[in-house]
């Protein structure tokens, strides 16, 4: 949908590629958006066994593979959480494919093993009651602000909806392979040589503005920026506030470039 460059965006875990829906609107004024849905998420097949951020890569390359007569071009990536972790990989070991890289709230360490217990510890109870009860509360809170799941019933139907259109074994495998196999990136950002804009969250622990902003530092091409008012997916939390900041990166990136040329 939209018009301009091509542009790709692949959503954070427990969501498919209707969380864009709030951002679609302003970011398809400036680019043409390709929305995928992520194995087991969405109308995707569901994943038959666990897979890594590699895995996910090569899916992501098939993808591209597929759609290069209407891409014509390397593409501007967008990824939230699990989208960025693909995306760095992507740009890092195909970089003719990414001309920009947008990594949103996707920390580059894996998980610590206190929130490795807590996930493991979610995926029985994930398997028995799917998207309700405990689990289901659990998914809200991690994802979203206490503001959010009190005043904004829409992105908590929105979360909901998402989650009903995965069956809870292929959720219990997406889980697997977007947060416990997810390895260190730190490799992958020491060879991306394409900008990068990492959005970080005010309220994600996990991952602070200032442990983006040390990593964007070692790198050749890369910045931060926070979004006030949200934790893990602000496309949907604050989404007028991650449209703008990505607007302005790829118009800044455009800038740069003609003046490269100039």
């Amino acid at each position: 949908m939209g018009e301009g460059p091509p542009a790709v965006a692949w959503h954070s875990m427990f969501v498919d590629a209707s969380s864009w829906d709030r951002v679609v609107p302003a970011l398809s004024a400036h680019r043409r958006l390709f929305l995928i849905d992520a194995p087991s998420a969405g109308l995707s097949d569901p994943l038959k066994e666990a897979t890594d951020i590699s895995g996910c890569t090569r899916a992501a390359i098939e993808v591209l593979e597929a759609l290069d007569a209407e891409l014509d071009g390397p593409v501007d990536w967008i990824g939230n959480a699990w989208g960025g972790h693909v995306g760095m990989e992507l740009a890092a070991t195909r970089p003719e494919y990414v001309r920009s890289l947008v990594a949103i709230s996707a920390p580059t360490r894996p998980i610590d093993r206190g929130q490795r217990l807590k996930v493991a510890a979610l995926k029985p109870l994930y398997r028995a009651f799917g998207p309700r009860g405990l689990p289901a509360r659990a998914i809200e809170e991690t994802l979203f602000t206490d503001d959010t799941r009190s005043n904004d019933p829409g992105a908590l139907e929105l979360l909901r909806t998402s989650m009903r259109r995965s069956g809870k074994a292929a959720m219990v495998r997406a889980i697997e392979t977007a947060i416990l196999n997810r390895t260190d990136l730190s490799w992958a950002t020491a060879r991306i040589d394409c900008p990068v804009l990492f959005v970080t969250t005010d309220d994600r622990g996990e991952w602070t503005p200032e442990e983006a902003r040390a990593v964007a530092t070692t790198m050749t091409n890369a910045r931060e920026v926070t979004i006030h008012g949200s934790r893990v997916i602000p496309a949907i939390e604050q989404p007028d506030a991650l449209a703008r900041v990505v607007a302005s990166f790829w118009a800044a990136r455009i800038n740069n470039s003609r003046a490269v040329s100039e």
